[in-house]
């Protein structure tokens, strides 16, 4: 273990209350510098796995708020501490660089890591197969007990070059094996610093929120009140007692009004029906009760009260939101987020603004990569839900049983291997807020079953348990497929089909809103300049012209990817011109191709038409940047003065023909 930086206070303890546990010398080596660079008071720890789970509860004990970490050891003390856990992901540029090491040796590479490392790999091994003339085999492991087994089968399946982490490099180096060792990059770094800093304002928030709460209820009392089927008091506890003012043996076995203003018991005993959350007024004392009959043979014989203790409702209620916004469970995007001028996604969100104002069940279709979950964020965000969690979750990303433990929870013993203690279910956790499920056609019939009583009944039952919990939960449902054409060929239910069908939303493809997609490339270019560190600042005209002739089939998600692709490969350039749009595009057939008969079915007269329009905006407004500036415009549009100046030339022309 090193200890790169320390500052402590008089007492010992650490000052600053992000801690980063670093599990090799070359992590620990950028993140100091980041830390430098940065100018921010973070303790860096190295130790990997249990020694690093160590390191991280020394530094929870020390005062640290927020973990830095990862990886396997990042995922280690995630399951083993209580306050946020945030994993550095690998960058794509982290991948291509390991990738570019890895074929030196064999163009056979093996990937061992955990889920983040394999997720990273995963997103564009196709890509990267395709652009490095390489074989890549990817094996996700939960424990470092698996990373022998890893290499064996990856060895035998022909890897002869492999890439992982600290302890992977370990077993490949005792073996002799070929090996790259991912690094994780400073920009990288930074940005979970960024995203752990967020984390810390969050808790500061919760920390003045409950304060104010603790100002205005100056204490918090638990108490227990029972009365029978006559009325009479039953238990009557020390707290209560305290609360009222009264002594036990000059309240039990009287009538409840008499003891205790403001309370509603006896119409409880009276109509069986519980009143919970209420507030009540004994004396100059506001408390949070709950009435609830107690029934025996279906028959009511008493009445149960409980007062709770307000200093705990408040540090449950700072526990959960802080949780809930660790695991994620927040809605991060807004309307004027959605990026697109056209009619065409103009009109969906204005559709999607008035359903936002409503409580129905959401149907969003569109195809893959058209940002159904934008709009589903954004809908939550615009409703009276907003300050309530926002929780997805994918049901095509998990098999059928997981998902049901998941989506439902289980109790303790449910099954072979359940937490012990019981899993609260992602409707609980959305509870009062908004669930999103997202390819909601690829959900089991069983679930579609499950599910379809959630929507009804508005309950819910955990995994081994016969209790029922009411769940306040706006449901959002999406799909790219056809649910109807589903419906008939009996593959979804009919009845749920209808239930999540109240409300629905069309998203357009990209090729079907075009003049969007200049205002799209120009975000994603700021964006992934900004995330990869470099000086990017736009796309040259020619190139713009070639992504709008695209017909783009995986949508805004493949336009993205592709320029971020652009980016890193634009080196040191300021514009992404044709030759590098060119060399981003390997795989992508007909980009950039203006095709000279029309197919049947495609809108080429439209393309040129929307591409004309872009080209002369752009242009203006560029040159209106510049000041009328020619050879700067010309430049930052990629082109020559000359073309410039005939293109000025041709705006004017057609300008001069509408007068």
């Amino acid at each position: 273990m090193v200890r790169v930086k320390t500052k402590q206070g008089v007492d010992g303890s650490m000052n600053g209350s992000i801690v980063i546990i670093s599990p090799d010398e070359k992590f620990t080596e950028y993140a100091q510098q980041v830390i430098d660079d940065l100018g921010e008071d973070i303790e860096v720890f190295e130790g990997s796995y249990s020694e690093g789970l160590g390191k991280a509860r020394k530094a929870v004990e020390g005062g640290a708020s927020v973990i830095i970490s990862r990886g396997g050891t990042g995922n280690l003390i995630k399951k083993n501490i209580d306050i946020p856990v945030v994993n550095i992901d690998f960058s794509s540029y982290d991948v291509i660089e390991s990738i570019g090491k890895a074929v030196q040796h064999s163009n056979r590479i093996g990937i061992v890591g955990f889920e983040d490392l394999s997720k990273a790999y995963i997103r564009v091994s196709e890509i990267l197969e395709k652009t490095f003339s390489a074989k890549i085999d990817i094996i996700t492991i939960k424990s470092v007990r698996e990373i022998d087994k890893a290499i064996t089968e990856l060895y035998h399946n022909g890897s002869r070059v492999f890439i992982g982490g600290h302890t992977v490099m370990e077993a490949i180096y005792s073996r002799r094996m070929n090996g790259v060792l991912i690094e994780t990059g400073k920009e990288a770094i930074a940005e979970t610093i960024r995203h752990a800093k967020r984390l810390l304002e969050v808790q500061q928030i919760e920390k003045e929120k409950a304060a104010i709460l603790k100002s205005i209820i100056d204490f918090a009392y638990d108490g227990i009140l029972g009365i029978d089927k006559d009325g009479m008091i039953t238990v009557f506890n020390p707290v209560v007692q305290k609360i009222t003012g009264i002594r036990y043996e000059n309240a039990i076995s009287k009538n409840v009004e008499e003891v205790v203003e403001n309370t509603r018991m006896l119409e409880v005993l009276r109509t069986g029906e519980a009143e919970l959350g209420e507030i009540q007024k004994i004396g100059d004392i506001s408390i949070l009760t709950n009435r609830v009959p107690i029934i025996v043979d279906d028959k009511i014989v008493g009445v149960v009260a409980t007062f709770q203790e307000i200093e705990k409702i408040q540090k449950m209620e700072t526990q959960i939101r802080a949780k809930l916004h660790a695991k994620g469970h927040v809605a991060k995007t807004k309307f004027q987020n959605i990026i697109g001028k056209s009619d065409a996604i103009a009109h969906v969100k204005e559709k999607a603004r008035l359903y936002a104002k409503v409580d129905s069940t959401v149907l969003i279709q569109g195809e893959t990569g058209t940002g159904k979950e934008l709009f589903a964020q954004s809908i939550h965000n615009a409703s009276l839900r907003i300050d309530k969690p926002f929780v997805a979750v994918n049901c095509a990303a998990l098999p059928e049983s997981l998902l049901e433990s998941e989506l439902f929870g289980y109790v303790e013993g449910a099954f072979t291997g359940a937490r012990k203690g019981g899993k609260t279910g992602l409707f609980e956790l959305a509870h009062g807020g908004t669930i999103f499920l997202d390819e909601i056609s690829e959900m089991s019939p069983n679930l579609q079953a499950r599910f379809l009583r959630v929507i009804q009944e508005k309950e819910v039952v955990r995994i081994g348990d016969d209790r029922i919990i009411p769940v306040d939960v706006r449901i959002i449902a999406a799909t790219n497929r056809d649910l109807f054409k589903l419906v008939e060929d009996g593959g979804f239910r009919e009845d749920l089909f209808y239930r999540l069908s109240v409300l629905r939303l069309s998203i357009p493809p990209l090729k079907e809103r075009k003049e969007d997609i200049s205002d799209l490339a120009s975000f994603f270019v700021r964006e992934k300049s900004r995330y990869l560190n470099q000086r990017v600042e736009g796309i040259a005209v020619e190139a713009l012209a070639k992504l709008i002739v695209y017909d783009w089939p995986g949508n805004v998600r493949q336009l993205e990817n592709f320029i971020e692709r652009c980016v890193v490969l634009a080196g040191d350039k300021k514009m992404i011109d044709s030759s590098i749009a060119d060399e981003a595009s390997q795989g992508m057939l007909e980009f950039g191709r203006v095709r000279s008969e029309k197919p049947e079915g495609s809108n080429l007269a439209n393309d040129k038409g929307v591409l004309h329009q872009i080209e002369n905006d752009t242009i203006l407004k560029v040159l209106e940047e510049t000041g009328g500036n020619r050879s700067l415009a010309a430049e930052r549009l990629g082109i020559s003065v000359t073309t410039l100046w005939r293109k000025l030339k041709s705006i004017e022309e057609a300008n001069l023909k509408k007068k």
